[in-house]
């Protein structure tokens, strides 16, 4: 698949995973514009997550579940600044983990450890569908959160179906504002005609190129780009969340393989029908 993108300009909108997605694609010959969304800082106030450690570690939860693969990493960086890993890893250990789609799986497989099940759906919603399967009576289940996310449901549907207590915690924190002008000028490369295709990975992409466009006043500039640029998406989660935008996707990966390598071999099999546009230029 070596150079299938030559010459192609894809946007890539990053967030946690992104500067791997750029690797790739650079790999096969293409010119990524990187488009940083936010920011991610370590929670500001450190001592509810360290006080949350300690509670994990002197009273395990029966389950624990992990919503993102940086919720990991960063209770990893606390849990190791204050010297508690071993057994803050044997504690997880005992606990059944579940995961919201592969990234926390990754994340997990780093300190040693495995999921005992992933869902299906990456979402929330994916995550109570999954939940309600089994026999939560009676158990702490650990629930690591991400920013800009209503959990309540969520939360809810654990509680619903008799789990003694939801311990909770939130290890970072987004700084989406320092990015606004990079949506910006993206939105204006596209606009332009300069763009060859966009990749997105996660429906977080969706909604944050939606809500800037509204709130600097160039919504309409956004769709009109986006009219002009094929739209490359990762899997069914973003597909609704662009449908639910009233926005399209041409380029799906085949065979329900929902990873970057898949999306990659499939913008290479669709952009290959049409020159690239800057040489077109």
């Amino acid at each position: 698949m070596a150079d299938r993108l030559n010459g192609y300009r894809i946007l890539i909108l990053e967030t946690r995973e992104e500067a791997q997605f750029s690797r790739l694609l650079t790999e096969q010959g293409a010119d990524v514009l990187q488009c940083p969304m936010f920011t991610i800082h370590d929670a500001p106030d450190p001592a509810p997550i360290e006080a949350w450690i300690r509670r994990f570690i002197d009273k395990p939860c029966n389950d624990m579940v992990l919503m993102t693969g940086e919720g990991l990493r960063r209770l990893m960086k606390v849990v190791r600044r204050i010297g508690v890993e071993q057994p803050f890893i044997a504690a997880l250990g005992c606990a059944r983990k579940f995961t919201r789609g592969p990234k926390p799986g990754k994340a997990l497989r780093e300190i040693g450890l495995e999921p005992e099940m992933t869902t299906e759906k990456p979402t929330s919603e994916g995550v109570a569908e999954m939940l309600e399967r089994l026999d939560l009576r009676g158990h702490r289940v650990g629930l690591q959160l991400y920013p800009d996310k209503d959990h309540g449901v969520l939360i809810g549907s654990i509680k619903s179906q008799g789990a003694a207590e939801v311990d909770t915690v939130l290890p970072y924190v987004y700084d989406a504002q320092a990015a606004d002008a990079n949506i910006v000028t993206a939105i204006d490369e596209m606009a332009a005609g300069r763009i060859d295709a966009i990749a997105l990975t996660n429906l977080g992409q969706v909604r944050r190129l939606v809500e800037v466009a509204r709130a600097r006043g160039c919504e309409a500039q956004l769709r009109e780009g986006l009219a002009r640029t094929p739209i490359a998406s990762v899997g069914p989660a973003v597909s609704h969340e662009l449908e639910a935008q009233g926005l399209r996707t041409d380029i799906y990966p085949a065979d329900d393989a929902f990873f970057m390598r898949p999306l990659i071999s499939a913008m290479a099999a669709a952009l290959a029908k049409n020159p690239p546009r800057a040489s077109a230029n």
